[in-house]
């Protein structure tokens, strides 16, 4: 095709649509551009012999008691209560031992300081514990809560779980005006086995006007800036790092009783992060 032909035929185009639109009624089509797949961003595939500790290039430890929680454990960096297990896994172990004034341990991971983000799909592939007073959490928290503190530095909660609910699953949002008792909250029942007995994928897409949850790729819960209370702050503009815990106790899930077995265990798959395209 000569130069000059290709131009006579782009001249010919707008008025083959106006005659289509006059024969049918319809307008001529627009070309539109699919968004763009999620790109991973960052992630921990767990690989490593058994008893390992986690990446320390990835993952810190929150060492101590209580957290604003009355939670019951004491959390170390030991490896008895957060290692790898040599099949791709990370264990969070909760056991029932004297340790620095408490009757329990366990660990509490985050990765400040190491990666935090603004806006993209968290998710972890896990496999929750059981049992009376067992709280399991994949959180996100922002990075400035050490100068903004907390409610105002924003929370999302991607999972909570009951270790006495095994098939009830939360998702929550924290915020200036909209915290603890008072955050925004969805409950889902997982349909299948219990989240104890297999592995569930737990994710959150966030991007700058909607927080979306979801478990197993089905959504069951979604916020925006219109969601939050009249006055309220949207605070959900801003990097957030990545916790891992498992707690023991607290006003979540109440104490564990004469039921619940130990050691518990929190085992993660994956953590992965992607940057969501538009």
């Amino acid at each position: 095709m000569t130069p000059a032909l290709r131009q006579a035929l782009r001249a010919l185009l707008p008025l083959t649509c106006a005659l289509a639109l006059l024969s049918s009624g319809t307008a001529c089509a627009k070309k539109t551009t699919a968004p763009a797949a999620p790109v991973l961003v960052w992630q921990d595939e767990f690989d490593g012999p058994a008893g390992q500790s986690p990446d320390s290039s990835k993952w810190g430890f929150d060492i101590g008691t209580g957290w604003g929680n009355n939670q019951l454990e004491y959390d170390t960096p030991r490896p008895e209560n957060a290692s790898l297990d040599g099949q791709g896994h990370l264990v969070i172990t909760a056991r029932k031992e004297s340790w620095n004034g408490q009757n329990y341990t366990s660990a509490r991971m985050n990765t400040l300081g190491h990666f935090a983000r603004t806006g993209g799909r968290f998710e972890a592939r896990m496999r929750m514990p059981s049992g009376q007073g067992m709280w399991p959490a994949f959180w996100l928290l922002g990075s400035d809560f050490a100068t903004t503190g907390w409610p105002g530095c924003g929370e999302i909660d991607v999972m909570e779980y009951r270790g006495q609910e095994n098939t009830v699953l939360h998702g929550s949002l924290h915020g200036p005006g909209y915290s603890g008792g008072g955050a925004l909250t969805s409950v889902i029942n997982v349909p299948g086995a219990p989240m104890d007995s297999v592995f569930h994928v737990y994710s959150v897409d966030w991007s700058p006007t909607k927080l979306t949850w979801a478990v197993d790729g089905t959504t069951y819960f979604t916020v925006t800036p219109h969601d939050v209370p009249s006055g309220a702050q949207w605070v959900f503009t801003h990097p957030f790092f990545v916790i891992l815990d498992l707690a023991v106790g607290g006003g979540f899930v109440g104490s564990p009783n004469a039921s619940t077995t130990f050691p518990q265990q929190l085992i993660v798959d994956y953590v992965r992060v992607y940057s969501l395209g538009s």
